[in-house]
């Protein structure tokens, strides 16, 4: 029997929509991570260029662990949050602080990585454009983020054709470059810096290349957005990217040994690697193409994984709530808006430099892959499934080995900018503590949790500042009436203005409203300190305060206001606890008694 979709399904993703939409960061990695390797290892010459294949199959295990360290957090935690809730169920609140922090560090370190990457991938292409990098970073920033706020499913579908133009293209780089040959390249494009090969160099290497594993928890932390089965959709799109992310980087590390690629100022490893495999035909250019998208497109994994990770911290308290509101398309607006405002801040800050970003980018990541699978090893051990022994196992070797490539990659990258994670994630961290300290605070106040006493009336005052006898007086004291048991109409005046006092009192004796009036002076002309004196004169405990304002036609004419209102009401609400009402009089308003 065919399972029912349930609504709002046709607005989540299938597998492959799924991988079209949190995968791209990983998919992307395949565009520099390789030459993140070659250009550490080219130092040491011939010899170190002979560890590309060994550093990466080194890689390709820790993400066949990853992958199904991964797989088994979905399974667990169908709720998403990846790292952040497995941490926090079985590590502790703190633990889970760290791991949200980490998550979020890199996810708005991949947004400004990939769109960089991207662009500069174009500018290599067409040097004309280089003195506009940071607007081209800007522009491509904001068309990611307009996607992504008319839904996750509808960016994962604009984003299904140039994924599998992308895959399909670096398979075809593999598949040609392996059956070929000879090798396509000039064997001038040398390395000139000779080094013994050593273990230090081997580990930076290690380090850079880590940053092809990013993006793989991308799915983990978005498992509300699949279609039902959510599980099922989840757990398969997470092995599908590991299977074919270990193929296109084992497969391009392969050929770059073949073929004898090293770093060439101005082109790039991935470029080399196709021209040797294709040739200069417009297969080349396929495959360059399609790289620039994915690179500019990849960005999306942080926008399908960020907001629902945010959702989570917010319901824990940890973020302000507004993170946790969702749009009509299951779109949270406020984590899209910080994820492209921070990372707006990170492009121009590094000037839309790739360089100055991606030592950065694994740190975070690494924190969250330990605490991830360290929890996992606690949630094993608490529940003892079937073959829960070999769970841990795996999960055990992968912390242990995702802690060594934490450590491995924060020192070798600390002083390329990795200290700036290093302080950017306690800080993170404290601040959530506060917010969550803010929450706690505010709760007791309000006893959430606790059954309050029943509600009994209390005699109550409605005071109504009013400036003239006319229409808009009239409709605020109605309203009044119907909100209090008294009403006193407030009139402030200047000492030296007696006779347009006494002219106003004669107007109201005419109008005879049968409203109480008071009438209060002030020498500085002030409208705040008066009231605030007189309302702590009152006997009566519930004091509600009616700002009648007249809402204009049009927005312009909203120049012409002298917004008395508007600092009254925000000078109440700070000095009293009066409870301050601003009724709107539309002057487009045709009916009387009517009120907003």
């Amino acid at each position: 029997m065919s399972a029912v979709q349930a609504p709002g399904d046709r607005h989540r993703l299938s597998v492959i929509g799924g991988l079209a939409a949190l995968s791209l960061d990983a998919m992307a990695s395949v565009a520099y991570g390789p030459e993140a390797i070659v250009l550490v290892l080219a130092l040491a010459g011939g010899a170190g260029l002979g560890f590309t294949i060994p550093v990466t199959l080194t890689i390709a295990a820790l993400l066949a662990v990853l992958t199904f360290s991964y797989r088994q957090v979905i399974a667990a935690f169908p709720q998403g949050g990846g790292a952040y809730g497995v941490a926090k169920a079985y590590l502790g609140r703190r633990a889970g602080l760290v791991a949200g922090a980490s998550l979020i560090i890199d996810y708005v370190l991949n947004v400004a990585v990939s769109v960089a990457a991207g662009v500069a991938a174009l500018t290599s292409a067409f040097p004309g454009l280089l003195p506009y990098t940071v607007w081209l970073c800007l522009g491509v920033l904001a068309l990611i983020t307009a996607i992504n706020l008319k839904g996750i499913a509808h960016s994962a579908r604009a984003f299904i054709v140039p994924t599998v133009i992308y895959i399909g293209s670096i398979m075809l780089v593999i598949v040609a470059g392996l059956v070929r040959g000879e090798a396509a390249v000039d064997p001038g494009h040398t390395a000139t810096g000779l080094q013994t090969v050593g273990l230090l160099l081997l580990l930076k290497a290690f380090a850079n290349g880590c940053a092809s594993l990013t993006g793989v928890e991308a799915i983990a932390n978005a498992v509300p957005s699949f279609k039902q089965p959510r599980v099922k959709r989840a757990q398969n799109a997470e092995v599908v990217l590991g299977g074919l992310l270990a193929v296109m980087l084992i497969g391009i590390a392969a050929l770059i040994e073949k073929f004898s690629i090293a770093p060439v100022e101005g082109v790039t490893v991935l470029a080399q690697v196709t021209q040797a495999a294709l040739g200069d035909g417009w297969l080349f250019y396929l495959v360059q193409f399609s790289t620039v998208v994915l690179l500019a497109l990849a960005a999306n994994t942080s926008f399908g994984g960020l907001p629902v990770l945010a959702q989570l911290l917010a319901a824990d308290n940890n973020l302000p709530h507004l993170f946790a509101l969702r749009a009509d398309r299951h779109v949270h607006r406020y984590g899209i808006a910080f994820l492209t405002v921070t990372s707006a801040v990170l492009l121009v800050a590094a000037q839309g430099d790739m360089n100055l970003l991606v030592p950065l980018f694994a740190i975070g990541v690494f924190v969250g892959f330990t605490l991830s699978q360290t929890g996992m090893v606690r949630h094993w051990l608490a529940e003892r499934p079937s073959g829960w022994q070999w769970r841990v196992a795996l999960n055990g070797f992968g912390a242990l080995l995702t802690f060594v490539a934490a450590i491995v990659v924060t020192v070798s990258k600390f002083t390329e900018g990795g200290w700036l994670i290093v302080v950017a994630l306690p800080l993170m961290v404290a601040a959530m503590t506060w917010v969550n300290r803010s929450y706690t605070r505010i709760g007791e106040r309000l006893e959430l949790g606790r059954t309050p006493a029943p509600p009994r009336p209390r005699r109550s005052l409605v005071v109504v500042p009013v400036h003239a006898v006319n229409r808009l007086s009239r409709d605020a004291l109605a309203a009044a009436l119907s909100l209090g048991d008294r009403v006193v109409a407030v009139n402030i005046a200047h000492p030296e203005d007696e006779g347009a006092a006494r002219r106003f009192v004669a107007d109201w004796e005419l109008w005879h409203p049968d409203v109480e009036l008071v009438q209060l002076f002030d020498a500085r002309r002030r409208l705040d300190d008066p009231l605030v004196t007189y309302l702590k004169q009152v006997p009566e405990a519930h004091v509600f305060v009616l700002i009648a304002e007249v809402e204009p036609e049009h927005a312009w004419q909203r120049l012409l206001q002298n917004q008395r209102g508007a600092v009254l009401a925000r000078a109440l609400r700070k000095r009293t606890d009066a409870v301050v009402c601003r009724m709107r009089f539309r002057l487009t308003e045709p009916v009387e008694g009517q009120y907003v």
